[in-house]
């Protein structure tokens, strides 16, 4: 590494010469300035200062050509080292260089050593040359501390050698002259002589920096000042004493011998460094004295224990008298005494044990949260901390849970409580073994090992109680098969008496049973059913039905337990399906059915689907997963309602017809079919009417009457002349009088045009004979009013015009002409509903 280092350092100062030489050699002299200095130069001192800028306005290399001195770039000389000057004088050059005008200058400098006098050119009449002793020059001196005089005391003499050619007056200045402390020091302005007027405490002033002047009596200065310095010699006067008045230190208890307690210090406001600060420690008295524990370093004040025998139960705190001497614990050095205390730590070094080795308690039966037992415990380890806290055990004898075991934080007892109720008849006797630890682990001592848990036993005698009936289990669980019928008998609940362990005396009572399902026999708490058992009943959860029973002795105690029927699932129910499904045979031409069976999964699917032969020449079944079917259209149907027989089985065979009415609609989804049901509910109405034998018989006499009643009609129709009624311009009216339901052939333009006078409008009523073939004789009468007729049922259904039926489908026509069609569309409707009616009347 240092030759690493210098190599870089080497080539630095090459550089450095060669930037010099060649300033040295192109340079210009600039001025030539010289400075006085002291003969001797201490490193970085200020020599003096130079204005660079009268040389060159802005250099931006500054080199000196000594070494011995640095150039600031404000122009302040400094020595890079100690420096003394043995001639009188030295001369060195200031390089300056400007990069950007190419302009380099040089500064002489010439150091003069003050107080050095240039030799005289001898002359010829100098015959003898004379030697004489400097005398102004700093002259070492030192004052003793706490001196006794006598006063004023002779310090030293300073003599200027211009006193051979001059009076010569001497003054000081400086601390202890017109400084503080004042008055201290004088000088005889003829003589020089100083003197110290007083004892000097050195603790408070070491040292007296002074100056000497000498002058002529105008004032002429011929010499520089003098520097004096005045060091006063120390005295042992202040013995040491310790750092802190009260000085405690902790150590753990057990530890190893040689553990560092602490380190005291003391404070000797004596000169450091010398024997009057040489302090030596001392332990003069240990308390309590036996057996010593503790040792010094006589040097250092480092307390360490001699012993591993610290036991806090025994002495939790000593007091060490210590001493500290000068002068090397000499007998003749001051001396201080003081106090340091050490305190022991705790740690877990004793077991908790029992105050008993046994203990004995007795509780009644059926009691709990309630405390039955205290323990207290010993521990000789420091009181509410981990190291005492006690955790008790129950390490034997609560099996079943029915103890619980605390700790008093107050008192640190054991808590013994009963949480779950005793029977005396299971166990009228029970022993609990508790042990009990510390809440810190057991810290293991020298030569030692960790103790055993300390344990007791407590014996817990229960009382016995006469109690009511035990409802044990709380539930019980009873298996039926769905369906069951009423009348059924079934296990009831069963409850004991614990002192008897018997169920004689007890009486039963049914307290819950939501859909009334059972009866309860009051002695032996066996059930009869009163409804048939329904696995699928809302009631039943899960394929539990659960009924609540209280049994109560004769002392009025009671107990309440719940009984559940598990109901095995029985195939009692075939799969279901909705009614009615839609296809939008624009969209698709199927449906997704979706069965379902209300009975358990081993009676429900995979179902089998089939199709009636009826309805197979317009649609197909697809089983799709066992558990839907795929209804498709075979070929496009009439937008209309389709009765479909499909038969569904389970997979235990059980199976069940349905009549599904599929609804085939012009429509994008089921929601938007805007199909009316009456048509399909007359329909439906009609399919499911069975005919009996006298219904038969009065359809038969109903259809011979109105053969009866046409022939009558039409034989008087024929031979009663009809009034005119309308206007003699029949042909220009278009009005055509018929009988028939339409129009004859020779009908071309069936358009009715209404007359406008009401004079030509006579009520005539017109008798029609068969109407839509339907069998069934009903009689319209038709109302010439203005702009048309009005068809008026004799069943009272309402009043509509053919002018208002048109209007809806015609808005902004002639309502005084109408066509076949309107005609048509008008009564078509009307006589379909009469020909229900008949057949209803006849079904009646």
């Amino acid at each position: 590494m240092a030759v690493a280092s210098a190599a870089p350092g080497s080539i630095f100062c090459k550089q450095l010469l060669f930037s010099l030489l060649v300033l040295i050699l192109f340079c210009d002299a600039c001025q030539k300035i010289s400075l006085q200095v002291p003969s001797h130069l201490q490193a970085e001192t200020l020599v003096g200062k130079v204005n660079l800028k009268e040389c060159l306005q802005s250099a931006s290399l500054i080199l000196s050509s000594d070494p011995d001195f640095r150039i600031l770039e404000d122009g302040s000389i400094y020595t890079t080292h100690d420096l003394v000057l043995s001639s009188e004088r030295k001369s060195f050059s200031i390089f300056l260089s400007d990069s950007q005008r190419q302009e380099e200058k040089e500064i002489k400098i010439v150091l003069e050593a003050r107080g050095k006098k240039h030799p005289k050119k001898r002359h010829t009449k100098d015959s003898v040359l004379k030697r004489s002793k400097r005398r102004w020059a700093p002259i070492p001196c030192s004052l003793m501390e706490n001196s006794l005089g006598p006063f004023p005391q002779h310090v030293q003499q300073v003599q200027s050698d211009t006193a051979q050619n001059y009076t010569i007056f001497y003054s000081i200045s400086g601390p202890g002259v017109d400084k503080e402390p004042l008055n201290l020091f004088f000088i005889n302005r003829d003589t020089g002589d100083i003197f110290c007027t007083r004892s000097i405490d050195r603790e408070q002033y070491d040292q007296f920096p002074l100056y000497a002047y000498a002058t002529t009596a105008d004032g002429y200065a011929p010499e520089y000042p003098l520097p004096l310095l005045f060091k006063v010699e120390d005295d042992n006067d202040n013995a040491p004493y310790f750092e802190n008045k009260v000085t405690i230190f902790t150590v753990p208890e057990n530890c190893r011998s040689g553990t560092s307690v602490g380190k005291v210090s003391a404070i000797d406001l004596d000169e450091p460094d010398t024997l009057h600060t040489r302090l030596k420690y001392k332990i003069l008295q240990q308390i309590p004295d036996h057996p010593k524990h503790f040792s010094i370093h006589p040097d250092t004040g480092v307390i360490t224990t001699t012993s591993s025998l610290l036991d806090r139960e025994k002495c939790d705190t000593y007091q060490l008298i210590m001493e500290v001497r000068d002068m090397g614990g000499q007998h003749f050095g001051l001396f201080n005494t003081g106090t340091i205390t050490i305190s022991l730590e705790d740690e877990n070094d004793n077991a908790p044990y029992f105050t008993e080795t046994s203990y004995s308690t007795e509780v009644e039966e059926n009691r709990i949260d309630v405390e039955i037992l205290r323990m207290a415990i010993h521990d000789q380890d420091l009181p509410n901390t981990p190291h005492s806290k006690a955790v008790y055990t129950i390490l034997q004898g609560n099996e079943n849970g029915n103890f619980k075991i605390s700790t008093d934080p107050n008192t640190n007892e054991a808590v013994l409580c009963v949480v779950k109720p005793l029977n005396y008849e299971v166990h009228p006797q029970i022993v609990l073994k508790i042990g009990v630890v510390n809440e810190a682990q057991f810290a293991k001592a020298p030569n030692s090992q960790n103790p055993t848990m300390c344990t007791t036993t407590v014996t817990v005698k229960i009382k016995d109680h006469d109690e009511g009936p035990e409802c044990q289990p709380p539930v019980k669980v009873i298996q039926s098969k769905d369906g069951l019928p009423a009348g059924k008998e079934l296990l009831g609940y069963k409850a004991l008496d614990p002192e008897t362990r018997s169920g004689e005396g007890l009486r039963y009572k049914k307290i819950g049973d939501e859909d009334n399902w059972f009866e309860i026999n009051e002695h032996t708490g066996d059930l009869k059913t009163v409804k048939v058992l329904d696995r699928e009943s809302k009631f039943v959860k899960d394929n539990q039905y659960n009924v609540s029973v209280v049994a109560t002795d004769a002392g009025g105690r009671s107990c309440t337990g719940t009984l559940v029927v598990f109901l095995e699932d029985d195939n009692d129910h075939p799969p279901q399906i909705e009614k009615e499904v839609t296809i939008c045979q624009h969209t698709q031409d199927f449906a997704l059915l979706n069965p379902v069976d209300p009975d358990g999964p081993e009676n429900g699917p995979p179902f089998q689907f089939a199709l009636d032969n009826s309805a197979s020449r317009r649609f197909t079944l697809e089983t799709k997963d066992g558990k839907t079917a795929v209804l498709r259209v075979r070929q496009p149907l009439d937008f209309d309602y389709y009765n479909v027989p499909i038969e569904i089985k389970d997979r235990r065979g059980f199976a069940a017809k349905h009549m599904l009415s599929v609804r085939v609609c012009d429509c994008v989804t089921p929601s938007d079919c805007k199909m009316h049901a009456k048509s399909r509910d007359s329909e439906v109405k009609l399919s499911n009417v069975i005919l009996g034998r006298w219904a038969i018989l009065a359809m038969v006499l109903g259809s011979a009457l109105l053969l009866c009643i046409l022939f009558t009609c039409f034989c008087v129709t024929t031979k009663k002349a009809v009034k005119k009624c309308l206007p003699d311009d029949v042909a220009q009216q278009n009005l055509i009088v018929s009988n028939t339901e339409g129009p004859g052939e020779e009908v071309m333009e069936a358009n009715i045009r209404l007359p406008t006078q009401t004079s030509n409008i006579c009520d005539t009523s017109m008798s029609v004979g068969t109407l839509g073939g339907q069998g069934i004789k009903t009689q319209q009468s038709f109302e010439m009013v203005k702009g048309g007729y009005t068809l008026d049922s004799s069943k009272g259904n309402g009043h509509q015009t053919l002018e208002s039926f048109k209007g809806a489908g015609q808005g902004g026509t002639d309502t005084s002409r109408y066509a076949y069609t309107d005609w048509h569309s008008f009564t078509q409707p009307r006589l379909g509903e009469e020909s229900i009616r008949g057949h209803t009347l006849i079904k009646n």
